[in-house]
């Protein structure tokens, strides 16, 4: 297999290739957020399903004039009107509440007076005016939520609108997170010389639930081949996606290649031309997929964002598993390198200008740069843009 580098489109190509979408189940609508639909939402009626009012107001006919009109009754949000509208009459009306029988418009609270159970209208009656037609918003037998659509908050008051009670939605990939090196310590715990303590497992948890995931496990895994081919046996025994950190290289303490190879995950690719992130392996074993991010933890969030994160979307069958790419200019003139760099930048806008900025120092143990970060701007390879450029961004 060649070790040549290959480029950041190439590697998310292999990857969506590989990434085989996962079955579907049934969720109730109330536990659906940010799932992604594996079947078509299908409007089962009008919605709305009836007429009503847009305002809260009176519904007059059409002979409505600035003459004084008899109130004869009063429409409410699920309790609709008992009469019709007749020559000479209104009827008080809420904003949502059914259009009586012989509705022309209505007219809002505000131009409005009553007296003697009567109400005059101040200026002229436009008719249709601040009337709700049904079905306006959705029409019977419409595909309101294509699949592949993720499901916002928006999304779900849209398949509620439409009759579901639940959504055919593919199951969130299962995720197993291994984080190498004989040096990680659990968050908070004592340090003894040379130890570090271990950012990249909740960094890479919360990164992999963020994009839809079922995180089953993060575990350290030592520096020593055994335990690194019985660990990965048994996150392969769990997950439709293991991620690992560090251990891809070529140091004398890099085994996770090696395990891998020896458990059946073909590699896919190794190394990718890319700053940071270089070292970035991928493989698969039948539907599973395996991800070797680099260990130090700017070069680990980096290459999630760009291979882990549209793995684990086109696993759950979304349309679009890679994000949009926008441009911003440049604050600052960044230094020229031979790979492609992922600069992360904070983003400001002025006067319609979208302007990057980058977090501080960028190299790849500095999280510093992480926590401030809006987006990822990108600096082809060989490049040296100046202060004011535009380059392509994807927001993190």
């Amino acid at each position: 297999m060649s070790r040549a580098l290959i480029s950041i489109s190439d590697a998310r190509a292999a990857i969506l290739r590989a990434s085989v979408q996962l079955p579907s189940e049934p969720v109730p609508v109330e536990d659906a957020v940010d799932r992604v639909l594996a079947r078509d939402v299908i409007a089962a009626a009008d919605v709305p399903p009836f007429g009503n009012s847009a305002m809260d107001g009176f519904a007059v006919g059409a002979d409505a004039s600035s003459a004084p009109l008899r109130i004869v009754g009063e429409a409410r949000a699920g309790a609709p009107a008992a009469v019709a509208l007749g020559p000479g009459e209104a009827i008080r009306i809420s904003t949502g509440a059914p259009l009586p029988e012989g509705t022309a418009a209505v007219v809002p609270v505000e131009r409005t007076a009553e007296r003697d159970g009567a109400v005059e209208i101040a200026g002229d009656v436009v008719p249709g005016q601040h009337l709700r037609a049904a079905g306006e918003d959705l029409r019977a037998g419409a595909t309101v939520l294509p699949a592949g659509s993720r499901l916002t908050a928006g999304a779900l008051a849209v398949a509620v609108g439409a009759g579901a009670g639940s959504v055919e939605v593919a199951r969130r990939p299962r995720v197993a997170v291994l984080c190498t090196g004989d040096e990680l310590r659990a968050p908070g715990a004592p340090l003894g010389p040379g130890e570090i303590h271990n950012s990249n497992g909740p960094m890479l948890a919360a990164l992999a639930r963020a994009a839809g995931a079922e995180v089953v496990a993060v575990e350290r895994v030592a520096d020593e081949r055994a335990a690194t081919e019985r660990a990965f046996a048994a996150a392969l025994d769990g997950a439709d996606v293991v991620i690992a950190s560090g251990g891809v290289s070529v140091g004398p303490h890099d085994h996770v290649k090696p395990a891998l190879t020896a458990l059946g995950v073909e590699e896919r690719f190794w190394r990718v031309a890319l700053q940071p992130g270089k070292p970035t392996w991928f493989g698969t074993r039948g539907e599973q997929l395996v991800l070797g991010l680099p260990g130090n933890p700017v070069s680990s969030f980096v290459t999630f964002l760009l291979f882990a994160r549209p793995a684990l979307l086109a696993r759950q069958g979304a349309a679009r598993p890679l994000p949009p790419r926008g441009r911003a200019a440049l604050a600052e003139a960044p230094p020229r390198r031979e790979r492609e760099q992922a600069l992360r930048v904070r983003l400001d806008e002025a006067d319609g200008l979208l302007t990057a900025t980058p977090t501080g120092a960028q190299g790849s143990h500095i999280t510093g740069s992480l926590a401030a970060a809006d987006a990822l701007l990108f600096v082809p390879a060989g490049s040296a843009p100046q202060a004011g450029d535009r380059c392509e961004i994807e927001r993190i």
